[in-house]
């Protein structure tokens, strides 16, 4: 424009523009790592849930079976006629299934307490790999009617 000149300037110039457009990819590339975090973190939590649901299965399986002992090793295959070898083998099958291969359980006593542990990989949802999460369930399956607290 000349000096003097009374004209309006109108419109924008090509700077202001990319300036803008930058604004907008940086905000768009801001939401796209705040939507991949939303999905790593999701399926940790479903897998967390997963756990839970699995551990609190066993638990109930071992207060309705309280007289077995639930710290054996596990069989490879079911059996039906025996409800401590079912409830073993469907813990065993259940964790992998939901763990993938590298998914452990475990069940411990002491005393009258049980524990019940699930390890799995969670280096999806981790920064680095082969990252184990666990979950792990501790409850008292029977009161000894002989002893008094």
């Amino acid at each position: 424009m000349r000096a003097g000149s009374k004209r309006a300037v109108q419109g924008m110039t090509l700077i202001e523009v990319l300036v803008a457009l930058l604004i907008l990819g940086v905000g768009l590339l801001g939401a796209a790592a705040v939507q991949l975090n939303a999905l790593k973190y999701t399926d940790s939590s479903r897998m967390l849930s997963q756990a839970s649901f699995i551990a609190y299965d066993m638990m109930d399986r071992i207060r309705a079976n309280s007289a077995a002992d639930y710290t054996v090793v596990p069989p490879t295959s079911g059996n039906l006629g025996n409800a401590r070898d079912q409830d073993l083998y469907d813990f065993t099958t259940n964790i992998a299934q939901f763990g993938g291969p590298t998914a452990t359980g475990s069940v411990t006593v002491n005393q009258r307490i049980y524990t019940v542990t699930i390890t799995w990989d969670d280096s999806r949802a981790a920064r680095n790999d082969h990252d184990q999460r666990s979950f792990v369930l501790s409850s008292r399956v029977a009161v000894d009617p002989l002893v008094s607290p």
